[in-house]
């Protein structure tokens, strides 16, 4: 499950709900794929937009409808109470393993960090996937609480932020995280652009936005990098980079897939959780000519 393309769908929403019909569509194209794990209701997935109630469904939808493919759920919120009601929410619709950020309102010291995973880990039956993700966290993880966290058990993968450009500074980044990690705990990569150089760089899963609504493409690179032709992974990842580039244009991935979404035809045109806007028409223009470019559909 910790290992290949993990693909992380978005989650539509229409006037002002989770968009199920939308949700099925997008998650359809990732069991054709056969992607190796889907992971719902990450950043992509909105979770911070929605109710426990809205997130148990989603969770729900996502496990009868996974086929035999596996599925991580996050389960991030403010408080632990509410990040453990969470977790009996998702073991309950059958998720497979819980995907945790620690998200917070007041700022987070690590031993707070490390109490959060220690309490879930605890109290949950199903592997844990730590979330560093700094940019809507606002914690930044050292290695050694990695290390300390990865040593619980139930932690089996840590989600980490995209690593640096330098081949060579990437490696070290992933080496030196390998050295603070049991041996089967894996390491992902997340930030899609980074995807190829951290895959490269010794990550065995690519936690991928990309992969979550254009899952051919990514598990190419995914493929390439588990039989070791790096070439083939820089081919791939070089053929990407406008979309690559959309991303940094806009802040990130999100809006950009929620308005490619639009534009296959498989969400309504808006299908961002209000306040976000969607894109202006000459965005999705450029959004479009790039899925066409690159043949994405």
């Amino acid at each position: 499950m910790f290992k290949g393309l993990s693909a992380f769908p978005l989650t539509p929403f229409i006037d002002g709900s989770p968009d199920e019909k939308g949700f099925l569509r997008i998650l359809r194209r990732l069991t054709e794929a056969k992607v190796d794990s889907l992971g719902v209701l990450g950043s992509t997935g909105s979770y911070a937009y929605m109710t426990r109630e809205q997130r148990g469904r989603i969770a729900r939808l996502a496990v009868e409808n996974a086929g035999n493919i596996p599925v991580m759920v996050c389960v991030g919120a403010v408080s632990t109470d509410e990040v453990l009601r969470l977790a009996d929410d998702a073991q309950a619709a059958g998720a497979g393993a819980l995907l945790l950020p620690p998200v917070s309102y007041q700022a987070l010291h690590d031993d707070e960090v490390y109490g959060l995973f220690e309490t879930v880990a605890r109290h949950a039956s199903v592997p844990l996937c730590v979330y560093d993700n700094p940019g809507t966290t606002h914690f930044t993880f050292s290695d050694e609480l990695h290390g300390k966290i990865a040593a619980l058990p139930g932690v089996h993968s840590i989600k980490i932020p995209g690593v640096p450009a330098d081949a060579e500074a990437a490696s070290a980044r992933v080496r030196n995280l390998r050295n603070r990690l049991p041996a089967d705990v894996t390491i992902g990569i997340s930030g899609d652009s980074s995807a190829a150089t951290g895959l490269i760089a010794g990550c065995e899963v690519w936690y991928s936005v990309c992969g979550g609504l254009f899952p051919a493409v990514a598990k190419k690179i995914t493929e390439a990098a588990a039989a070791g032709d790096h070439t083939a992974v820089r081919a791939q990842n070089e053929r990407l980079s406008p979309l690559w580039a959309l991303f940094g244009q806009h802040g990130g991935s999100f809006r950009v897939i929620s308005a490619a979404a639009g534009l296959l035809g498989l969400t309504d045109v808006n299908c961002l959780p209000r306040p976000l806007l969607p894109l202006r028409a000459d965005q999705l223009n450029e959004v479009r000519r790039v899925i066409s470019d690159l043949e994405l559909a």
